[in-house]
This record gives C-alpha cells, sequence and structure tokens, in this order.
C-alpha cells in the first residue's frame, strides 16, 4: 500500500512539473521579439562601420542608420545597443544565428533580394538609392553594360550590386566581375581613383558622401533602378518587431524628420576647397574687423596667436557668427553644443563666446598627455587634425605612423596615415574605427593657408611681436595663388 501511494505521489509530481513546464513553454512562445526588446531595455542593431551607416567622429557616434536606429530605441523607450560586422554576408549570418531570447535588426543599408528573402524578413523602404557604375574619368566613358566587359570589376561581396552584376550576367556571360568582404565603398571609390581597378558599382548615397574626396572618379551609367533600403530581422512567425519598425519609419516619413536626415546626410555634399583669393579679400576687409579684438582677446589669454584663431574661424564659418552646419554645429567657430557646454560657453551664437571656446577647445587638446610635449609647429597642426576628427582618430593615425616606421610626433607624417582612417584594411585594426581621414588633412592645410595670408598681410604686427617666433609660419603659397592641387593630393 505504501509502494503504490509513492508511486501515485511520483506520478502526480511529473504531472505537475510536465504541467509547469508546458506553461512556462507556452508563456515564453507568447512573449513577442518586440515585448523582448521592452523587457531587456536594449535593442541590439547589427550595422557595419562606413560612412553611410555608422561611425564615430568627432561629436560621438554618427551616421544615416545610426540616427534613425536611435531614434527607434528612443521611441521605443529603450537604450541602444550598436554591432559591427566586417561585411554584408556576417551581417545576415549574426540574424540567422541570433539567441531567440535576445531579438536583433540589422540596419546596414540592406537592400532586400530574393534569396536573401527566404530567410531574412526585410523593413519596408525608407531611403531610395541608385546603383551607378564609376570610372576613372581618364579612361572612356562606358555607356552600357556591354562596354564592362573585359573591364576589372570588384564590388562588395554580399552586396546588391554583387546581386545585379550576377543576374547580368545571365544574359551577358562574357561579364566577370570580383567581390571581396574586405572593402566598403570608400574603399571601392579610392581603388578606381588610383586605376587599380577600372569599375566598381557605389550606391549613389554613398557616392554623393565620398566623391569629393576622389577627384578622378566619374560617374558612367545606373547598372539597376533604384531600390529601397530596408532594415531586416531574421523571418519567423513572430514579426512584432518588424511590425513595430515598419510603424516607426512610417511615423518619421510623415513627420519629415527622415527626408531631414536623407538631406542632412546625402543632400547637399558641401565641395571642400579653398576659396578664391579675391572672395577671401574682400571678406577680410568686411567681416574680420568686427571680429579682430575677440581673436586677439582670446588669443593673448591663451597664448596663441590671433591669427591661428580667425583662420579656424575662416574655415569654419567664413567668419559668420550665425552659421548652422547639417550636423547641428552652430557659431563663428562652429562648436557642438556638448562642446559649448564643456567649455562654459552658454551662448555658442554670441561671437565673443563662439571663439573663447574654441580657444579652450585647442588649449585641452594642447594640453593633452598625446600632444603636449611635441615641437612647434607639429604640435599645433596636430592638434588642429584633433580637433577637426577627434583625438581618438588622431592617436589612431599616430599609432599607424608608428607602425609604418614614420615619426608620430610629425604632422608630414602623420597626414600620410589620417586617409587611411577610411579605409577598411586599416581602420578595422584600430582602436576608434572608421573616420572621414582624408578631411583633417584638407581641414589643416586650408587653415595653413588662410593663416600665411593673414600673416602676411599683418607683417608690420609679426615683425613687432614675438608671435614671429612661434614657426607656425612657414609659407606654401603666394597669397594670390589659388590652386588646389597640393590639397587634393593631399585629401586622396
Amino acid at each position: 500500500m505504501q509502494k503504490l501511494k509513492t508511486v501515485v505521489l511520483s506520478n502526480a509530481l511529473f504531472i505537475f512539473l510536465f504541467s509547469a513546464a508546458v506553461l512556462l513553454s507556452a508563456c515564453r512562445q507568447e512573449t513577442t521579439a518586440l515585448q523582448q526588446v521592452l523587457a531587456s531595455g536594449e535593442l541590439i542593431v547589427i550595422t557595419r562601420n562606413s560612412p553611410a551607416t555608422y561611425f564615430q567622429d568627432e561629436n560621438g557616434d554618427t551616421g544615416f542608420e545610426y540616427e534613425l536606429v536611435k531614434r527607434f530605441a528612443d521611441h521605443l523607450g529603450v537604450r541602444l545597443r550598436i554591432e559591427t560586422q566586417d561585411n554584408i554576408d556576417a551581417i545576415y549570418q549574426r540574424l540567422e544565428e541570433h539567441d531567440p531570447q535576445q531579438p536583433v535588426l540589422a540596419a546596414a543599408g540592406l537592400i532586400s533580394t530574393p534569396d536573401r528573402a527566404e530567410y531574412i524578413a526585410f523593413s519596408q523602404g525608407y531611403y531610395s538609392v541608385t546603383p551607378k557604375v564609376i570610372y576613372h574619368k581618364s579612361a572612356k566613358l562606358p555607356r552600357k553594360v556591354e562596354d564592362l566587359i573585359g573591364k576589372r570589376i570588384l564590388v562588395m561581396k554580399g552586396s546588391y550590386q554583387a546581386y545585379a552584376l550576377k543576374q547580368l550576367q545571365k544574359e551577358h556571360p562574357e561579364l566577370i566581375f570580383e567581390t571581396s568582404d574586405a572593402i566598403e565603398s570608400v574603399d571601392l571609390l579610392r581603388l578606381v581613383n588610383d586605376k587599380q581597378i577600372d569599375i566598381s558599382i557605389i550606391n549613389s548615397n554613398e557616392l554623393a558622401i565620398n566623391q569629393v574626396y576622389f577627384a578622378n572618379v566619374r560617374h558612367a551609367f545606373d547598372i539597376a533602378p533604384a531600390q529601397e533600403q530596408r532594415w531586416a530581422v531574421f523571418r519567423s512567425d513572430d514579426d512584432s518587431l518588424l511590425q513595430a519598425a515598419n510603424a516607426f519609419i512610417t511615423e518619421i516619413q510623415a513627420s519629415g524628420l527622415m527626408e531631414r536626415l536623407a538631406q542632412r546626410y546625402y543632400g547637399h555634399i558641401e565641395q571642400m576647397g579653398y576659396v578664391g583669393a579675391y572672395a577671401f579679400a574682400q571678406d577680410l576687409q568686411q567681416r574680420l574687423p568686427k571680429y579682430e579684438k575677440f581673436f586677439k582677446q582670446s588669443a593673448q589669454e591663451y597664448n596663441m596667436d590671433w591669427r591661428l584663431l580667425a583662420a579656424i574661424g575662416y574655415q569654419e564659418s567664413h567668419w559668420q557668427p550665425e552659421a548652422t552646419s547639417k550636423t547641428g554645429v552652430r557659431g563663428l567657430m562652429m562648436l557642438t553644443n556638448n562642446t559649448a557646454k564643456a567649455m562654459g560657453i552658454s551662448n555658442r551664437l554670441d561671437p565673443e563666446q563662439s571663439i573663447l571656446g574654441a580657444a579652450r577647445v585647442i588649449e585641452t587638446l594642447r594640453n593633452d598627455k598625446a600632444l603636449k610635449d611635441i615641437p612647434e609647429p607639429d604640435q599645433t597642426w596636430l592638434v588642429l587634425a584633433s580637433y577637426n576628427v577627434g583625438l581618438g582618430h588622431l592617436k589612431d593615425a599616430q599609432k599607424l605612423a608608428e607602425q609604418e616606421g614614420l615619426n608620430p610626433q610629425k604632422w608630414n607624417d602623420v597626414r600620410k596615415m589620417l586617409p587611411r582612417l577610411s579605409q577598411k584594411e586599416w581602420y578595422s585594426k584600430t582602436r576608434y574605427g572608421y573616420a572621414r581621414g582624408g578631411e583633417p588633412v584638407h581641414f589643416v592645410n586650408n587653415i595653413r593657408r588662410y593663416y600665411d595670408i593673414l600673416t602676411w598681410v599683418t607683417q608690420p604686427q609679426l615683425e613687432s611681436s614675438n608671435l614671429g617666433n612661434t614657426m607656425l609660419h612657414k609659407p606654401q603659397i603666394a597669397p594670390e595663388v589659388s590652386t588646389n592641387t597640393q590639397d587634393e593630393q593631399a585629401r586622396l
């Protein structure tokens, strides 16, 4: 009898535990992907480290895709966790292999293709791009697909461009192309610019961002119609996270936010060029006198040449105190809101405060342990580069210079390394990742030119001042010369 009771109790315990397990399993199944994201308080987003998706600059995390997913995370009321993958295939693999208890979203300028759609669910489109054939300007203009036959063509592995070329091969078997998972769009532009390949295909948005850095690259024709970029999740019966993403995309499109973000990143790409001597001479007469005393006051307070501050101001805003960039920096010295607060500046549009804030930033950088013991004039040029691209990225370039047997304290050596920060082969090995490395080179070159001219036109003041011994003034061109040759070479 006792044995029978034990068996009955054991069976009851088994039934209870089994029922509890079934109920627990059912509860887990009822927890949707969106609910899991909300419960964890974190949205995990997989992306690429590239100029059109996600990267870090002097203002912190940025990029078109980053701006979108950050707002989506804020919309959901959760924090954003960014994970980067080295290539497009790796992004899709990460989606496929994700932990079901940790939903992930991919936002990396992705375009849906039939082969991907079998196991990947894509959001509605949010931005239209066109795949464009690019070539070197010295080559004969290719006008159609047949003109690409026999050319060396390279595109990103796993990209829509690779898919489009594969489809074209069905009609044109002679069309041969290569793919690589170790490159990004910037690398492809550089390879075409340097004649290392004949042809590549770049989406219109990435071409718009980067073409200014590659003077030899030209657009030939569109390889395919416009395509919609989309977010992606792993395909399953649970599409709750995707539905939330679609609702968010619809909302920001209706509000105009999507258009504003697209305009900021792709709408009016500035041609970063050295203005003509005539325009500069006009601004010297009409604008500089209004703010010269503020440059002198701040420069004296922080023991620097006022003309260097003025040159920075001209590069940043052309001495316009109400200037506002597409990325939200404002004022004569174009300070970010965070930088202004950190420097104790309450009104960025006040020219006196803006100039003072910039002087404090330069002084802070000058006293950083990585820069403070570097002799002039190299210290100043390196400080200016970090002012533009961020101290972390400058340190990455210094480390690359050291690895190449160059002097990390010499501007002429470091500036050779800075453009590598936009090449995946190099930035993937650095601490701070991708940066528009050509920009600080261009930034410093322009400021040196403006500084040379300012010093030239204020020569009597220079001769009566100890500032004449700063060693910063080493004229590179005569003031009346207007050529972009040096800048183009340095930038590329």
